[in-house]
């Protein structure tokens, strides 16, 4: 049984077919890596909570979607309703890198009129000799699409924690500005029972000073 949340972040992992999505999502969510592994078919689930702030436990819904081709019908339905997504390439493998922009445009023309928050994950990152990206032209995409850059390893426990971690803040950071929210008929992010009254700082500041208690 889950303990109790506040929220629910529904996460996808978007990037070509063995860029180590699986790897990813299974040293954040069980601490484990292993050296083999097989092909996502379709999309598999994970889940895993955070503490972002005292008292405010988040829940992350995350889905492992698979790079092929022949699922993107499968995988396309599920972008709608995800509210924050990795955008995955294999250090290792200049073609994933060039292919990041193919799928930022896919999901976004997918997701519209809605808009989903992006991390951009450069993985493998122990491989240093094998490395065919540099780390100035991830950072570069990463602005263009204006978006955070993280690089990580599964394989070392190398800045997993990180990744998911700064996306999950930012989409609640836009949460407490108003500029998301959980809606009806939309999984992206739900309310959990003892869910917190967010305020935009300027609100909460009035709400304090006014406060006779």
């Amino acid at each position: 049984m889950d303990s109790l949340w506040q929220y629910q972040f529904r996460i996808i992992l978007l990037g070509d077919s063995t860029v180590g999505k699986s790897s990813l999502l299974k040293r954040f969510t069980d601490g484990v890596y292993s050296d083999v592994a097989d092909p996502t078919v379709g999309v598999d689930f994970y889940a895993r909570s955070l503490d972002i702030e005292p008292a405010v436990k988040i829940k992350l819904q995350l889905w492992d979607t698979a790079g092929q081709e022949r699922f993107r019908s499968i995988t396309t339905s599920y972008y709608r309703n995800s509210v924050g997504g990795l955008l995955v390439f294999d250090l290792t493998n200049r073609k994933s890198f060039e292919h990041v922009r193919e799928w930022h445009r896919e999901v976004t023309e997918h997701i519209l009129p809605h808009h989903m928050v992006y991390i951009l994950v450069g993985h493998k990152s122990d491989l240093i000799r094998e490395r065919k990206v540099l780390r100035d032209e991830a950072e570069q995409l990463a602005a263009e699409l204006g978006v955070r850059y993280v690089e990580t390893s599964a394989k070392c426990n190398s800045n997993v924690e990180r990744a998911f971690e700064l996306l999950a803040r930012d989409i609640y950071e836009l949460m407490k500005m108003g500029e998301i929210s959980a809606r009806d008929g939309w999984d992206g992010v739900k309310s959990g029972l003892t869910a917190k009254v967010l305020y935009p700082a300027e609100e909460e500041a009035e709400r304090e000073k006014s406060c006779n208690c």
